[in-house]
């Protein structure tokens, strides 16, 4: 088993990166398998980036992946644009994909609004940089959200379309890695809208660098309603705040939203917000400790990002060259 998977780098990671990715990217370091974490800056760029906060940014997503237990040596972690690979089979990927695939993604629908016209092509063309991100090292399974699942299979119909035009079986039709179930962590200011890096409100979510104190205050100021906790889970359909809170808890302490209920069922915010607000403190304290402590060493996050690069370049580059020999390119 081969795992490739990783996160964009634009603006700070928070709690629901943690959840969703982080933590899930440590978890299956117990699996037999080989993996590959990016850091996507060139996924990043499709729109416009401060060149100084990108490779900062880079640094810092690099620095969670730390805090939050993937180990490198067990992992590569790796700047997606210090594999040279990775752009040159997106070129050789752009010939293969389809027109016609590509207008049926929805992200780019979704991101470029009513102003696509003047969006980048990187914008549209980039669930094919995607596909030659996880082809590239043959990567057998990639953990993917919802939003994502559209993405593989575009991968998978690449790997088809070269497999087939070129008479081989030379990719892997990479499967979707099932995770178990995850909460989908929602902002703290609002129930209906995910935690998001790029909410203005720094109050809607936790960040990874922030401090006990910091985390502790905007928990306990998290929006919620007047009623007390259900003492079922289905009395939390209508209630998006009290959900998402009940679902912080049960996800981090790692236990079911009922189990939360049957020991606050009943009760209101005013008992459950302090209990909610030790297990945040507990859980993520230290990670942003660690990660506070890494960000002050840019020199070991380097190292890091350098042994995770070698050995990218290392997997990569053969399948490029194997690649380009099948295509019948010269050299």
């Amino acid at each position: 088993m081969r795992i490739l998977s990783g996160i964009q780098a634009s603006g700070s990671l928070h709690l629901g990166n943690y959840l969703g990715a982080l933590k899930k990217f440590a978890d299956m370091q117990s699996l037999e398998a080989e993996r590959f974490y990016m850091i996507a800056d060139l996924h990043a760029i499709t729109v416009w980036q401060d060149p100084g906060k990108l490779l900062s940014q880079t640094r810092e997503i690099a620095a969670c992946y730390l805090a939050a237990g993937v180990d490198p040596d067990k992992s590569a972690i790796f700047p997606q644009s210090a594999v040279p690979a990775h752009t040159e089979m997106a070129w050789l990927f752009n010939c293969v994909a389809r027109l016609g695939w590509l207008d049926r993604m929805t992200q780019f629908k979704d991101k470029a609004g009513k102003d696509k016209e003047r969006a980048s092509i990187g914008l549209y063309t980039y669930p094919v940089l995607q596909a030659a991100d996880i082809l590239i090292y043959k990567a057998t399974h990639v953990p993917v959200g919802e939003d994502q699942r559209q993405h593989l299979e575009l991968t998978r119909d690449v790997a088809k379309k070269f497999n087939h035009d070129y008479g081989t079986d030379f990719f892997p039709l990479p499967e979707t890695l099932y995770q178990g179930p995850g909460a989908r962590i929602m902002s703290l200011r609002d129930g209906l809208a995910k935690m998001s890096k790029s909410d203005p409100s720094d109050n809607s979510r936790i960040n990874l660098t922030d401090d006990a104190d910091t985390i502790a205050s905007k928990v306990k100021k998290a929006k919620s309603d007047a009623d007390v906790l259900p003492e079922a889970e289905d009395g939390l359909a209508e209630r998006p705040e009290a959900k998402n809170l009940v679902g912080i808890y049960a996800a981090l302490a790692g236990i079911s939203a009922q189990d939360v209920l049957n020991e606050f069922g009943g009760k209101g915010f005013g008992a459950f917000k302090p209990a909610l607000a030790d297990v945040v403190v507990g859980k993520m304290a230290p990670i942003s400790e660690t990660l506070r402590r890494l960000l002050n060493d840019t020199g070991e996050i380097d190292r890091v990002l350098k042994l995770g690069a070698e050995r990218a370049r290392e997997v990569s580059a053969p399948v490029v060259e194997e690649t380009k020999r099948i295509v019948g390119l010269w050299g």
